[in-house]
């Protein structure tokens, strides 16, 4: 099974790399963006049948390795 997690920093974290890249697109023309934040994708293929078993470990996995839980968070996305 499949799911997917995104981590995030959080909101009162500075972001230099999201002000790079806001920076960037204000300098191609896209000047309605208010505000641009980078994050993380993850995939992840569990060996595991039942949909609340597998996002139970992909949040265990996220807890301990895949997010920084004190300036990051992160959210399960989905399971196919």
């Amino acid at each position: 099974m499949k799911i997917s997690a995104i981590v995030t920093l959080k909101k009162d974290v500075l972001d230099p790399q999201g002000k790079v890249v806001h920076q960037a697109l204000n300098g191609m023309g896209f000047n309605n963006v208010k505000e641009v934040r980078q994050g993380k994708y993850f995939e992840i293929d569990i060996d595991e049948s039942d949909k609340k078993k597998a996002e139970e470990k992909a949040e265990d996995m996220c807890k301990k390795l895949l997010a920084n839980l004190v300036i990051e968070d992160y959210k399960i996305i989905g399971s196919q």
